[in-house]
């Protein structure tokens, strides 16, 4: 793993590691996807991966999440702090499920660029606040739970990025394109955006 942090404080987190909601995820992603050999291909991976740049904070994390067989808490850590409310300094478990969508995501366009992260864990304070302040923050936002994340991706036009994600069928993705960023969530499956 390598992880760059501008914080010096370390934080420590009890990262749940749960067999049988990776498997429930992965049967139920593997049923609804357009591409089954995708996830298929995945689960065969000895090693998976993301990295990830908090444009925020200017961390960055390239950590290998899945090896020998099991997620690694470490590794998981890394991307809890670098996905952490960026306003609060709040370290929130990241959803499991949203970590493979990620890295299916980055499969499906052959990408070997870090998503650039607009916005990771946000804490209720910090969506008070973003809710005052924008008609576009949902009050139950899933960002206040870990499932939601908002990025770009170098080199990979937003549409193309879109595209891929609609494709998975495996939660909620919002495009936006004045912003250029795409919302990805592990809730029901559902798209909105221009």
């Amino acid at each position: 793993m390598a992880f760059k942090s501008n914080l010096q404080q370390q934080t420590s987190i009890n990262i749940p590691t749960s067999r049988r909601r990776f498997l429930q995820f992965g049967i139920g992603l593997t049923a609804s996807l357009a591409t089954p050999s995708l996830f298929a291909n995945t689960l065969k991976q000895p090693e998976r991966k993301l990295a990830l740049l908090n444009l925020h904070t200017g961390e960055s994390v390239d950590a290998t999440y899945w090896a020998e067989g099991e997620y690694q808490a470490n590794e998981l850590a890394a991307i809890n702090s670098v996905l952490r409310d960026h306003r609060t300094g709040d370290v929130e478990a990241i959803d499991q499920n949203l970590i493979e969508l990620l890295n299916l995501l980055h499969s499906k366009v052959d990408s070997n660029q870090a998503f650039h992260v607009i916005s990771g864990y946000r804490s209720p304070k910090s969506n008070a606040v973003l809710r005052q302040n924008s008609n576009g923050v949902a009050k139950k936002s899933f960002h206040m739970k870990g499932m939601a994340i908002d990025v770009r991706l170098p080199k990979c036009q937003l549409a193309t990025l879109h595209k891929a994600a609609v494709s998975m069928q495996a939660g909620g993705i919002g495009k936006y394109s004045n912003s250029d960023f795409l919302h990805i969530d592990t809730g029901h499956v559902r798209q909105w955006g221009s």
